[in-house]
């Protein structure tokens, strides 16, 4: 396996539409600018235009075969409860090795095809533990996909044990990993699925080990229900209580937060991530105290990593909800913010870039994607594996995993 840092040579974006070049050497931006393009490796941007690559800030790796005829459930769900039940706890137990890696190199394949360059992962396997983040991030390194990843410590099936295993795992991956684009963050899967015991475990670990929390706060009002039975004004402060959000850890949809919780949630320098599809899919309501907060960013939330889509979704969801158009375009940008923390350097804008994560973007759609500094999608072709083989093997692998998630009902 050819890890990207290993395989990057001085390369040459444009000039785009903007006459525009973006000069890559050693994997990081040189230059951006009105700059000539030298005898250095050039990719052709004639008619189109240089981006800083899609930062996916939120999503689910796990679940990239549902598109492929994952059954319905069974009766229909009536709440949000209910749709976890009947369908994605059933879809992260139906997992194996097998399944999880061709759904991991399908998911990554298409996201990269698509411009995203960038994906934070939460992850779910219960019945694969042990070495399941890496068999994604082996598939974000033979593609190269830059990524954090990180395992959902639950204790819904097995308790304590389960949640140990869990954790253990994000400790195991952050500790070995060396891949070059891939990191590993300390994952909870929600405040309801976990005992006080875990959070503050968690919020040991990333002193430990100098990491941060991902998490899922307040998607449904059921998260919030279960803190104030437990104690707590809600999931957020339960979480901060306990020590579970060390400063920079992520917290997905926070749709059932007011203004003030998202004021607080900026002042403790932490981030939010907004899932607009996603959110309106499941009708958990929309988050209109999101605009309270600079951190916050968007993420697909397991949907296919079509930025583009996301980005039309959420302004249409904040125009019917009458959400401030400023803050949700900065919403849609800050994904770059994030992940210049996370891996370092300035992903946006290009001009003041470390990282060399671009794409060109032209009417027919994306054309190029540079990760790294390597070219990894060129003439809208995936240069780091076989896209059929990944297809096929995703359509192969399909159908046993939904057996699998039918005999658990």
């Amino acid at each position: 396996m050819v890890s990207p840092a290993t395989d990057v040579r001085p390369l040459v974006l444009g000039p785009d539409r903007h006459g525009r070049v973006l000069e890559l050497e050693g994997g990081r931006v040189r230059g951006f600018g009105s700059t000539t393009v030298d005898g250095t490796e050039a990719l052709d941007c004639s008619g189109a235009e240089i981006r800083p690559g899609g930062v996916n800030a939120h999503t689910h790796i796990y679940s990239g075969l549902a598109p492929l005829g994952m059954p319905p459930p069974e009766p229909p769900p009536e709440n949000f409860v209910q749709i976890l039940e009947r369908v994605w706890w059933l879809l992260d137990r139906a997992l194996d090795r097998d399944s999880l890696r061709a759904s991991a190199r399908y998911y990554v394949a298409e996201s990269l095809l698509a411009g995203t360059t960038t994906l934070v992962d939460h992850h779910e396997s219960p019945e694969f533990i042990e070495g399941s983040l890496d068999v994604l991030a082996d598939a974000c390194d033979e593609l190269g996909m830059r990524a954090a990843l990180c395992f959902g410590a639950t204790e819904r099936n097995g308790g304590g044990t389960e949640a140990r295993r869990g954790l253990e795992e994000c400790g195991r991956f952050i500790t070995e990993n060396k891949r070059d684009l891939v990191i590993g963050l300390v994952g909870l899967h929600a405040s309801f699925t976990v005992s006080d015991a875990t959070i503050e475990w968690a919020g040991r670990m990333c002193a430990e080990l100098d990491s941060r929390v991902h998490v899922h706060v307040a998607e449904d009002v059921a998260d919030v229900n279960d803190a104030r039975r437990r104690g707590f004004a809600g999931p957020f402060e339960r979480l901060l209580d306990l020590g579970g959000l060390p400063a920079g850890s992520l917290m997905a949809h926070g749709v059932h937060l007011d203004r003030s919780q998202v004021e607080r949630v900026a002042e403790n320098g932490l981030w939010l991530m907004q899932n607009p599809r996603s959110n309106s899919g499941n009708k958990v309501g929309y988050p209109p105290a999101l605009s309270a907060s600079p951190r916050v960013a968007m993420g697909t939330d397991g949907y296919p990593s079509r930025l583009d889509e996301e980005a039309e979704a959420l302004r249409h969801e904040a125009s019917a909800h009458g959400d401030d158009p400023a803050a949700v375009e900065a919403r849609i940008a800050a994904g770059h913010a994030l992940a210049a923390e996370l891996f370092g350097g300035q992903f946006a804008p290009l001009a003041e870039a470390g990282a060399g994560d671009a794409i060109v973007v032209g009417d027919d759609g994306v054309r190029h994607v540079v990760v790294g500094g390597r070219k990894v999608v060129e003439d809208g072709r995936l240069l780091t594996g076989d896209v059929d083989e990944i297809r096929a093997e995703a359509a192969a692998a399909a159908p046993g995993l939904w057996e699998r998630m039918i005999a658990l009902r």
